[in-house]
C-alpha cells in the first residue's frame, strides 16, 4: 500500500507538540515537507522530525503535490495557506479557527466541495472516544426533539491570551508560540476564537443544528476577551445558553460540560469528569462507558482522520460547515459584543 505523502504548513508550536508527532507515528505516513519562517527554525523542525523538503515558501512546499496538509499558521493565515493547499489537491486538515472572516470560511467549504478534497478542522473534542457514539444516539432521538443546551468550556489559558508568562509545557517544547496570534485582537487574538471555538464545534456536532442569531457579551482587557457568554438560537428554534473563560489554573484539567434537553429526556456530558448520562422519559437511564481520562483534551483525532480520509476510509466529525458555522457564530458574538448585547443574525450557511 502506498504511503500518504504529508505536509505541515506553519511549522510552529503546537504542530511540534501535536500535529507532527501524530503524523510521524503512522507507518503509513512520509513526512513530505514543511514549512515556517525562520531559517533557523525551519532547519530545526525538518532535522528532528526527519521531513524530506523544507522551505520557508509554503508554495514550494505544495509544488511537491502532497496529499496532505496541515494548516497550523497563525490565524489570519489560515484562509491563504488553506485554499492555496486544497488548490493543489491536497485534503486538508486546518487549525481553529478555520478563518477569522465568515466570507473565507465558506469560500473554502464551496472550494473543498469543487476540488472533491476533505477538509477538516482541528477540533479534538470531537473524536474522543464515545462522542461519535452519542452523537449517532442524539441523531436517532434518544432525547426527541432539541429545545435547549446549555455549554460551559473553561480552560487554563489565561496565561496566553495576556502577559508574557505563557504556559508552562511550553518551557520543554521545541518551539514557543508567537504571542501575536493568542494577544492580538487584529489577527483572532483571544478566548472566543481561541477556545469557545472547540465548544461550539462540539454543540454543533451533538445536535446537528445549525445556529441562527446570537446575542452575547464579553469580559477582557486591551481589546483581548478573556470570557464569553451569549444566547444562541439554532435552526429548530431551540436556545442555547453559551459561555466560557480562560480562567482555569494552569495545570488543570479544562472544564467542558454541555447539557442537552429534549422533548423526550435530558443528556448531561461532562468531559472534565468522564462522564455522560441519558436520562429519558420512560425512566431509562444509560451512562456511556468511559474510563478515567477517555474525554481529557488531544488533537491526535483529527490528524488521523485527516490520513485515514485519504486512504477513503475514516470520518470526518470536524467538518468545514461545522468550522465555518463555529466562525460564523463566533463573528456575530464578538459583533454583539461591540454593539452592547444586541441581536445578530449568524450565516450559518453557503
Amino acid at each position: 500500500m502506498a504511503k500518504i505523502r504529508a505536509s505541515v504548513i506553519g511549522a510552529g508550536w503546537y504542530a511540534a507538540q501535536n500535529h507532527i508527532p501524530a503524523l510521524a507515528r503512522r507507518s503509513d505516513v512520509i513526512l513530505d515537507g514543511v514549512s515556517r519562517l525562520g531559517q533557523e527554525e525551519l532547519s530545526k523542525v525538518k532535522e528532528h522530525f526527519g521531513f524530506a523538503f523544507a522551505s520557508e515558501d509554503f508554495q514550494e512546499v505544495l509544488s511537491r503535490r502532497p496529499d496532505v496538509v496541515i494548516v497550523a499558521s497563525p490565524h489570519h493565515l489560515h484562509y491563504q495557506h488553506a485554499r492555496a493547499a486544497i488548490t493543489s489537491g491536497a485534503h486538508v486538515l486546518c487549525e481553529k479557527p478555520m478563518t477569522l472572516d465568515v466570507g473565507e470560511a465558506w469560500d473554502l467549504v464551496a472550494l473543498a466541495k469543487g476540488h472533491g478534497r476533505h477538509l477538516l478542522v482541528a477540533h479534538g473534542y470531537n473524536y474522543l472516544p464515545q462522542v461519535d457514539h452519542l452523537t449517532l444516539k442524539i441523531a436517532e432521538g434518544a432525547i426527541g426533539t432539541i429545545e435547549h443546551a446549555a455549554v460551559s468550556f473553561i480552560s487554563a489559558t489565561r496565561d496566553v491570551f495576556e502577559g508574557q508568562a505563557g504556559l508552562r509545557q511550553w518551557e520543554s517544547s521545541l518551539f514557543r508560540p508567537d504571542r501575536s496570534t493568542w494577544q492580538d485582537p487584529g489577527k483572532g487574538g483571544g478566548f472566543a476564537y481561541g477556545q469557545l471555538s472547540h465548544a461550539l464545534s462540539l454543540l454543533f456536532l451533538l445536535t446537528g443544528l445549525a445556529p441562527t442569531k446570537i446575542g452575547g457579551s464579553t469580559f477582557g482587557r486591551d481589546g483581548i476577551d478573556l470570557a464569553n457568554a451569549a444566547s444562541l438560537c439554532l435552526s429548530n428554534s431551540a436556545v442555547a445558553a453559551i459561555s466560557g473563560a480562560a480562567a482555569m489554573p494552569q495545570g488543570n484539567r479544562a472544564l467542558m460540560r454541555i447539557y442537552l434537553a429534549g422533548s423526550e429526556g435530558v443528556i448531561a456530558a461532562e468531559f472534565d469528569r468522564d462522564f455522560c448520562e441519558i436520562r429519558q422519559v420512560s425512566g431509562e437511564v444509560e451512562r456511556l462507558n468511559l474510563s478515567d481520562g477517555d474525554w481529557a483534551y488531544r488533537c491526535d483525532g483529527p490528524v488521523d482522520a485527516l490520513v485515514d480520509l485519504a486512504r477513503n476510509a475514516g470520518t470526518n466529525l470536524s467538518t468545514s460547515i461545522n468550522g465555518a458555522q463555529t466562525v460564523a457564530t463566533i463573528a456575530a458574538l464578538l459583533q454583539s459584543s461591540r454593539q452592547d448585547g444586541q441581536v445578530q443574525t449568524i450565516r450559518a450557511h453557503l
